[in-house]
């Protein structure tokens, strides 16, 4: 029996089949990378095909002597869905597609889930790019998330979650003028977290412990930027 995350495999209810989900990066699918899931799905009878919260599309019911088969015909990474380490990034279609959108949150998005996706952790992590304040991906409740405010820029955040104990991010910095800006601002929030959570934080559980004014003050301090930008 395959330990939860070996081979991306995820044991289900049944104690006998397993849900795999390769990995999507910011949910953008092609027709090929389709047909090639919903052939993987119908050879080897797959029993509920579902979109997954985090843009993965899962396979479940695989038995485990057909695991290797399915990836080998799929031919695409793992989409870790357990594990300490970088989950996911979502993004919104940001002004790429979307009429609202104020920024390339695809672009970034996928730029990030290139850097990030998988990096080893002290406990899961998450991030999200939003195209407009609306928020779509949802970086309030992310660990780290970008969002734009007009003119002014990306906004960061930092220390959101879902599950059982919700909490909202805390906003660390506006005023990220270039793409380039809020990319290191991300690496920035993931280097402070590496350096300073304990083994099992979360982020926000982090900054519950230390505050959020060292993370400001790290963040503002790498990006050459002027402490006043921050949000007090």
């Amino acid at each position: 029996m395959l330990k939860d995350g070996e081979k991306g495999a995820v044991l289900q209810i049944d104690r006998e089949t397993y849900a795999i989900a390769p990995h999507v990066p910011c949910g953008i699918v092609t027709p090929e990378l389709l047909r090639k899931l919903a052939d993987a799905a119908e050879n080897y009878g797959a029993k509920l095909v579902k979109i997954t919260s985090a843009y993965r599309i899962a396979l479940y019911g695989i038995r485990e002597e057909d695991v290797d088969k399915v990836w080998a015909d799929l031919g695409m990474s793992e989409g870790h869905l357990t594990g300490l380490c970088v989950r996911s990034v979502r993004c919104c279609p940001g002004d790429t597609w979307c009429k609202l959108g104020q920024r390339d949150a695809i672009a970034l998005g996928l730029r990030l889930d290139a850097a990030y996706h998988g990096m080893e952790l002290v406990n899961k992590l998450k991030i999200a790019v939003s195209g407009c304040p609306i928020d779509c991906a949802e970086g309030w409740v992310r660990d780290v998330g970008l969002h734009p405010r007009g003119k002014s820029g990306w906004v960061l955040l930092a220390g959101g979650n879902v599950g059982s104990r919700p909490r909202l991010a805390r906003e660390i910095l506006r005023g990220l003028e270039q793409d380039d800006q809020a990319f290191r601002a991300v690496a920035l929030v993931v280097e402070f977290y590496k350096n300073n959570a304990k083994r099992g934080e979360r982020v926000g559980k982090m900054l519950e412990r230390m505050g959020t004014e060292p993370l400001k003050e790290y963040v503002a301090k790498g990006l050459g930027m002027e402490e006043g930008k921050s949000k007090k």
